[in-house]
């Protein structure tokens, strides 16, 4: 009888120490030797079995059908089938008359009806293990993904800690992919800038290689650098320590959507394209050259509009009179700094009860994902539905424990934005000065919004604390003659400070 000798090994397998394809061989050689077995040849296949579907394992059944061989000779039942159609075919074979005998060192088979018998609960025990593995490994994967834990390799700046089975810092890598979001952050990068820089800082992949640029770009769209992570299309908040804030990625997200738009190339570049609308019919204001002067008008592609031209510094002289009435002598700023830093010890108190909101606040997130997760076991929404609304509260709850964590950090952290919005009004008398026209737009844009062109001259509404300062009227163009003068204008300003739409304060 002619025997065909069929050997294999899976890498996905619990038991790593399964005999290896050279073991597996050179054992079934001694036993055929000792069983006088007559071998007419060898199948090795590295694959697993618990689907159908192995080439080699197909081949050799053809072979058998065309009597090319009676018999096989495998170390166990398990090493030709894990799956009911394989084990089927086997079974088929035998009852056939294709397959004659069956050896294996570790079992005993004979072409009966108690060896078949035998031979089908062994394939069934074999079937039995995959899926018993398959679902303990799922359960394992379930609770890993419970416990905040991100299955599979970490991301680039972060290590799997074997030992204890957990993500950590990169001691290497941490500090340059977190430096890679800040410069991306600026808007002055590009990605090929990027990686220039971040090769030469020394950030390489795992292989000692330079990212390409679309590693860099998965990684800046990454959400497990601010603390969550998507599995199954499923978002779960990680315990592994975040690199960034969610702030900063909101900020590179938006980057790279910007820059992902085509764009249409721009021979010349004017610096208040694209800030104003007409006041009258709301189209946009464009932009041209003529004799060497930069002009403005409005497209007016809605309606007929009676708008003008108006010469580029006939506008930066607009926005410079705009911004002077926004500005804050030195003396003034002086005198609100030290106001700020007596608001910052009486609000110490209101500081505990603003943490304490931001606080019930989360655990009204958590209380949301928990009845959202009763609903969908309930089968009330689908899992589609499930993961969108868990992703939406996810997130709401990251934003306020990072405002938390920052307040927490900072203390009354209200006290620098606010000395911040001082230094910003000090500054736009220099900016309406000596600024370009390109810092006067950028800067406008701070101090308001809806910014119109109306019968050559610029309407818009000031920002929060900016308001304060345009009714309060213009500082900078008011004579300054001693401290006692000072002193008395400054009294004229109200205590806008604690006013929360003035103030840049956090808020729950």
């Amino acid at each position: 009888m002619n025997y065909f000798i069929y050997i294999r090994k899976s890498t996905d397998e619990d038991d790593r120490q399964v005999l290896s394809l050279e073991a597996q061989e050179v054992e079934l050689k001694e036993f055929a030797l000792r069983e006088n077995l007559k071998i007419v040849a060898i199948f090795r296949e590295s694959q697993t079995a618990k689907e159908p579907g192995r080439p080699i394992f197909n081949q050799m059944l053809d072979q058998i059908e065309k009597g090319e061989a009676e018999g096989i000779l495998a170390w166990h039942p398990d090493r030709l089938a894990r799956n009911s159609v394989d084990g089927g075919k086997i079974i088929f074979l035998v009852d056939s008359g294709k397959i004659q005998s069956l050896k294996f060192p570790t079992f005993w088979f004979e072409p009966t009806p108690q060896g078949k018998f035998m031979l089908n609960i062994a394939f069934g025990q074999s079937k039995y293990f995959v899926d018993n593995l398959s679902e303990n490994t799922k359960r394992g994967l379930r609770q890993k993904l419970r416990r905040g834990e991100l299955p599979g390799y970490a991301p680039l700046g972060y290590l799997n800690d074997l030992r204890t089975h957990t993500i950590t810092k990169d001691p290497e890598r941490f500090r340059l992919v977190k430096k890679l979001f800040e410069l991306y952050a600026t808007g002055n990068y590009s990605l090929k800038d990027l990686q220039k820089l971040i090769t030469s800082a020394g950030l390489l992949s795992r292989n000692n290689k330079m990212l390409s640029i679309s590693v860099i770009q998965h990684v800046l769209s990454n959400p497990f650098y601010y603390g969550v992570f998507k599995y199954n299309e499923e978002m779960y908040q990680g315990k592994h320590e975040p690199m960034i804030s969610k702030k900063l990625f909101d900020k590179c997200q938006k980057i790279l959507a910007d820059r992902s738009r085509p764009r249409k190339p721009s021979q010349k570049e004017y610096p208040f394209r694209n800030l104003l609308k007409c006041g009258e019919c709301g189209c946009a204001i464009t932009s041209e050259t003529q004799k060497g002067h930069n002009y403005y008008r409005c497209t007016k592609k809605k309606t007929p509009c009676s708008q003008r031209y108006v010469r580029e510094e006939n506008l930066a002289e607009e926005i410079s009179k705009i911004l002077q009435k926004v500005s804050l002598p030195a003396a003034w700023a002086k005198n609100m700094i030290l106001e700020l830093d007596k608001e910052k010890e009486e609000s110490a108190q209101a500081g505990a009860v603003f943490a304490q909101n931001l606080k019930d606040k989360i655990k009204e997130c958590e209380e949301k994902l928990d009845l959202l997760l009763d609903a969908h076991l309930e089968g009330t929404i689908t899992k589609e539905e499930y993961a969108q609304k868990k992703q939406k509260i996810l997130n709401q709850k990251i934003e306020i424990s990072e405002k938390l964590r920052d307040f927490e950090r900072n203390g009354n952290n209200w006290l620098e934005p606010a000395k911040k919005f001082i230094f910003d009004a000090n500054q736009a008398q220099i900016v309406a000065e000596k600024g370009n026209p390109k810092e006067k737009a950028e800067f406008l844009k701070k101090v308001g919004s809806n910014l119109v062109l109306l019968d050559r001259t610029i309407k818009y509404f000031p920002r929060g604390a900016w308001k304060i300062l345009v009714n309060l009227g213009n500082f900078a163009a008011e004579p300054r003659s001693g401290e006692a003068e000072m002193n008395a204008n400054f009294s004229k300003l109200p205590d806008w400070l604690r006013e929360r739409d003035s103030n840049p304060r956090l808020s729950p």
